[in-house]
Formats: structure tokens, sequence, C-alpha cells
């Protein structure tokens, strides 16, 4: 199976702690920072942090994370871990999916007050497959600003990195623990023609491309992507049938991201169920009612998602036995 190995990264300490002052070209970025608005009350800040490695942490994470009243962390023992290595002092609360329900309230509460509060994950960025959507849309409900702070995410990172289309894509974060749930995601996932993303957990990888192998084809490309920006991040690239061969031999370390490959054509095809119309039988009734080969064959191939050339070809033969008839 086809792979490509990463050079492996230390997670070397950062810079020293103190402010520093930005010089050159980049005094001009500095300068047109943006400062939350007049309007009363306090900012929710969603801060990235690292997912791997801390030297992905930005100047401007640091900045908010130091001046900030309030940090609310998804577990406070691994974000003060982080804040100690950056010699940060920001009181800490805990805010996940177990305090979630009473915790925004009072969080709210506080930003309406005039508090700047800065939402954090584990790593990566709040608010994805993460308890802090509430609290983002509470703060939102509230007429609290909040103010995204980019920086590193694992969906982004192994999308960009696997080599497969990411013109469109589509995000399912975990699958659900049930059976029904989770097959129902996965056959949606399969017919899908976007690039699907999961997250999943090394106790349960083997299980997810053994299931994909099964509704999508064992020969539908996929990579797993692992240990982001860590000392033994791996990108494994292949079929599904390949990849969970190697993960059938290799024991599955770290947390993963799974990016599925789109369906193609042929594939959506052959999922549609009997009662859909076929190709065909949708460009028949558009050319009926009026319509060129040309525009049907474009309106029809948006809406099956086969290729438009395939489908005017066929417009063109509807044609021709029309004309002929």
């Amino acid at each position: 199976m086809a792979k490509a190995p990463r050079s492996n990264h230390r997670q070397t300490p950062g810079a020293p702690a103190t402010r520093t002052a930005v010089t050159g070209a980049f005094s001009e970025i500095a300068d047109a920072e943006t400062t939350p608005d007049s309007a009363p009350g306090g900012t929710l800040y969603l801060v990235a942090t690292p997912i791997g490695n801390l030297e992905d942490i930005t100047l401007r994470a640091l900045r908010i994370l130091r001046e900030a009243d309030l940090i609310a962390a998804e577990d406070t023992r691994v974000t003060r871990k982080l804040l100690a290595h950056f010699d940060i002092h920001t009181p800490l609360t805990s805010y996940h999916a177990h305090t979630a329900g009473g915790k925004s309230e009072a969080l709210v509460e506080k930003l309406q007050a005039g508090q700047n509060i800065a939402l954090v994950s584990d790593a990566g960025t709040p608010a994805i497959s993460d308890p802090g959507a509430e609290l983002v849309a509470e703060a939102v409900a509230g007429g609290v600003r909040v103010e995204p702070v980019p920086g590193p995410s694992a969906l982004v990172a192994a999308l960009v990195a696997s080599g497969l289309p990411t013109g469109r894509f589509v995000f399912e974060g975990f699958l659900p623990r049930t059976k029904a749930d989770r097959r129902e995601r996965l056959l949606m996932a399969s017919r899908e023609a976007r690039t699907t993303l999961f997250y999943e957990a090394p106790t349960r990888v083997r299980e997810t491309l053994g299931d994909l192998a099964k509704v999508c084809g064992p020969e539908r490309r996929v990579v797993a992507a692992r240990e982001i920006t860590k000392k033994f991040e791996e990108f494994a690239h292949g079929t599904l049938a390949e990849v969970g061969a190697h993960f059938g031999a290799h024991e599955p370390r770290g947390e993963f991201v799974l990016v599925l490959d789109g369906a193609s054509g042929s594939e959506l095809l052959a999922s549609q169920p009997d009662d859909t119309p076929t190709t065909e039988a949708l460009l028949r009734e558009a050319m009926a009612r009026g319509q060129s080969a040309r525009d049907a064959a474009r309106d029809i191939s948006r809406q099956t998602r086969e290729p438009r050339n395939e489908v005017y070809a066929l417009a063109m033969r509807i044609r021709g036995e029309v004309a002929g008839s």
C-alpha cells in the first residue's frame, strides 16, 4: 500500500513567555489588529490550540490567553499544561459535556457583564465536535460578541494533506455509537459525492474501516491520518481494503481522521432506490418540456452528479431518437 511517510516533529519549547515587540513589515499587521466593538459587554474568544506540536500556537492566541479574564477549558488539566509551558496564569474554569448545560448560562452572564472569556478545547479549534458549540450558540443568542482566533485543526490538516479532492467536503465528526444510527450514517456517507471526513478513536478505527468497506466497496479510496503534527504522525493512503489491512497488521495508536473519497457517478446511480427516476427518464421529461439537450444535460448533471459530458451524450441520443420517430 502506498503511504506517505512524514518527518518527525519534536515538541520543542516555544519562544520566551515575555511579550515580543513586532517590528518591521509586521508592525502594520499589529497596528491593523481588530479590537472589540465599543458595544457594552465582553467578548467570547474561540482560541485554537496545538493538536500536538506546541510550535503551532499563534502569537495572537498567546496574547488572548494572557489578556482574557477567564479561560473556559474542556479539560483544565490539559489546558493547565499548555498555559504552564507559555507562562500564562489566567484563571481557568471547566467547560465540557457534563457541565455545558448549566455552565453556559453562567458564562454568558459573565460575558454580558463585561468579562472577556477565551474558550479552548483539549486540542485544535473549539466548537467542532466539541461541547463549546453550545456556549457559542447561547452567546450569540444573548447578543455577545464572538470572535474566532484561528489556528490548528485536525480536520483541515488531514484534508489538505490527504491528496483527495478538497473543493467540496463533508465533516461527519464521530460516528454514533448505536448500531442503527451508525449504519444509517455510514450508508449516507457511501452515497456522498463529496470528500467525507470522520474523527475516530484508535479502539474503533479497524471496525470503522471494515464497515466503510462493506457499504462503499473495498476499492473506495481513503486516507487514515493519525497523530497529526506529533512525532509518530502517519498518513496511510490506499483503498479501504488496503488501509484496513495495514491497521489490521499494525496496532492503531493515537486519534484518527479518516478522509474518504466521494462516490463516483456510477456508484451514485447504483445506490439509487428503485423508484428514483433514471437519468434517461429525467432527460426525456426535461426535453419534453421544451428544454434543449444542452440545458437539460446541465441541469440533470447537477441533480444526479453524473459527468456532464456523459449526460449530454445521452441527451443527444434521445434527441436523435425523437427526431427520427
